[in-house]
């Protein structure tokens, strides 16, 4: 048990040096348009995703009807929540804008209140509330600070994003596999960002091509890895060690980008991260008896969707 518990820690620490490994990736390909960025980093995640399920044989089946609504959604937030990260990589410090999109586990706590009818403490609220004023050190929202559109563009990513996670534990609880979820998403975002990259695209040098290829095999790796770290142990167990990114974003910034944070913007990082350690202890040792509760319920949102989607009520 022990030793899995390693085992997950170790691939989930692997896959935030997978993502920050992206994000500089991205930030390297220069200023291509976002959406010629959200394709390629997809298009070539989506090949990945579908040899996957060749090679682990997992067909592609996304069972109960229910589910495709909440897949769509799924796919919609996550596309979101990438366009949103991608443009604010472009504008702004690598370690700041991968912050702003680590306010997604705070933002899965309220979707899942609101949509899932998960119980919200007390505690939660607060931290929520702690590390929606922690982003406030980063995103700096004063008429003066020429970041503040690209820092609001990351902070609705971070949403996005975490609309995205909460239907992915509704789907993980409704026989939806992995690698299905990310073939899916894969899929839709390219073709989401398609059109734009037919009127926007802009021709790309070869060191350009390379970033956007190595940003999607990034994204892969941190995809799987994730998915092994969870595999291994809960993600209440685990999901704080996610934060590592920052400091992996913050070194590869340094070194790569000649890019060092400001002064507000570690304190933001420091109530961030504060805030997800106070809920890693919460989930694991002040709240034991009460699981959050998850499972389909009547009243949900979710199910309610696919009802109006089909034509009929309930």
């Amino acid at each position: 048990m022990v030793k899995s518990k390693y085992k997950a820690v170790f691939y989930i620490v692997l896959s935030a040096f997978f993502f920050a490994l992206m994000g500089l990736f991205v930030k390297k390909s220069g200023d291509l348009p976002t959406m010629q960025k959200v394709f390629f980093r997809n298009f070539f995640a989506l090949f990945i995703a579908l040899g996957s399920l060749k090679k682990s044989g997992t067909k592609f089946e996304i069972g109960d009807k229910k589910n495709h609504a909440v897949l769509f959604v799924r796919a919609f937030g996550g596309t979101i929540g990438m366009v949103g990260n991608f443009y604010a990589l472009g504008k702004m410090h690598l370690s700041d804008a991968l912050m702003l999109n680590k306010m997604s586990p705070f933002f899965v706590i309220v979707f899942s209140f609101i949509f899932l009818k998960e119980k919200l403490t007390a505690f939660q609220a607060l931290t929520v509330a702690g590390a929606f004023f922690g982003s406030l050190f980063i995103i700096k929202p004063t008429f003066s600070n020429v970041e503040l559109f690209p820092a609001i563009c990351g902070f609705l990513g971070g949403m996005g994003a975490g609309l995205a996670y909460t239907c992915v534990r509704y789907l993980g609880q409704h026989g939806v596999k992995g690698p299905v979820i990310v073939a899916y998403f894969s899929a839709f975002s390219s073709l989401f960002a398609l059109p734009f990259l037919i009127i926007q695209f802009k021709p790309m040098t070869l060191a350009q091509f390379l970033c956007l290829l190595a940003a999607g095999i990034s994204a892969a790796g941190g995809q799987f890895s994730i998915t092994a770290a969870y595999s291994h142990a809960p993600a209440k167990e685990i999901s704080v060690y996610d934060y590592s990114q920052v400091i992996f974003s913050t070194i590869l910034g340094i070194l790569f980008l000649n890019q060092f944070p400001d002064k507000w913007s570690f304190v933001g990082y420091a109530i961030i991260i504060t805030m997800a350690v106070l809920v890693f202890f919460y989930n694991n040792f002040w709240h034991e008896k009460h699981e959050n509760n998850y499972i389909n319920k009547p009243d949900s949102i979710f199910k309610k969707l696919y009802y109006v989607l089909k034509g009929k009520s309930k």
